[in-house]
């Protein structure tokens, strides 16, 4: 049994602990609805893109001259699998989902005789991928120094991307991430990025229709336009950008799931530091009364030993 002493330390430091996660908690709550906000205004810009991308590919019909970030190189040997993740723990099971969904990917892909390159997104997804997949590892990017996530960050990982695409270093570029749903559910996603219309092609046209229609004027499908210089002009710099959007509102997604995450861990953590205290000073209660019983005792029995 424990003394005194050592029951007062440990409720001493559980108390303190629980300061610290619940001062996370409330953290994690103020950064989460910002970050909630950020994800759901991006998503209609992506989708929006996507559908000019398609009516553009719609109209160049059968012709040649579409680009290779399209419709692809021809080839799939080779596979490039972006993975996103936070570069800081404790968010529950955040950042472990997104690198399980990944591992499903690389496992398949290798199945399938695909060679798979890993491009990391975030420390921990590092930290885990790199100890059982080290050699597959072609670049990691940290975001621990960025104070908040923008536009630029995006940008520079996509143009990296879009510069080994046209080194030859890949065929397929998929990127793993997790979509935000709610505070409780965030969910691990794989998306294509090149070919561009491997993704876009397999969206269900009514949804984007009915988000078009809500957000925007009417929608592109359908419609007749003339293109100036012409639609794989337009597209050669549209499908640059789409990467980099499609990249940002990853990262977003990301964000809003790791405070949703957090900040339910910290909550989880702040409840179970409170039972521990209770369990703790219970037992410290009847340590001390124990004490006094016996203490009692022994006066008792001297006094009528004399």
């Amino acid at each position: 049994m424990a003394s005194l002493k050592e029951l007062k330390s440990r409720i001493a430091s559980v108390k303190s602990t629980q300061k610290i996660t619940k001062a996370m908690q409330m953290v994690a709550a103020a950064k989460l609805r910002k970050a909630q906000e950020a994800a759901e205004a991006a998503r209609p810009y992506g989708d929006r893109m996507n559908a000019v991308i398609v009516n553009l590919a719609n109209s160049m019909g059968d012709g040649g001259d579409a680009p290779q970030m399209l419709i692809g190189n021809g080839k799939s040997e080779t596979v490039l699998l972006v993975v996103a993740t936070a570069d800081r723990g404790l968010c529950g099971g955040f950042n472990t989902n997104i690198v399980r969904k990944a591992r499903e990917e690389l496992v398949a892909l290798e199945r399938d005789g695909k060679t798979v390159k890993l491009f990391i997104i975030g420390k921990k997804g590092y930290d885990q991928l790199g100890r059982m997949y080290k050699d597959r590892v072609v670049e990691y990017v940290s975001l621990k120094e960025e104070r908040s996530l923008h536009a630029g960050i995006a940008q520079k990982i996509g143009e990296q991307v879009t510069a080994m695409f046209e080194a030859g270093d890949f065929d397929i570029c998929k990127l793993v991430y997790s979509e935000f749903e709610n505070v409780l559910i965030q969910n691990p996603k794989s998306a294509t990025l090149i070919p561009a219309l491997a993704e876009i092609g397999t969206q269900d046209e009514a949804d984007t229709e009915s988000t078009a229609d809500k957000t925007f004027a009417p929608d592109l499908k359908g419609a007749i336009y003339s293109y100036e210089p012409d639609e794989a002009g337009i597209l050669k710099v549209l499908l640059p950008r789409n990467l980099n959007t499609q990249i940002f509102t990853a990262l977003l997604e990301n964000v809003a799931g790791e405070m949703g995450s957090k900040m339910t861990a910290m909550d989880n953590a702040t409840r179970n530091a409170g039972e521990m205290i209770d369990k703790l000073s219970l037992e410290f209660n009847r340590t001390r009364q124990a004490q006094i019983t016996s203490e009692l005792i022994e006066i008792i029995s001297g006094a009528e030993a004399l």
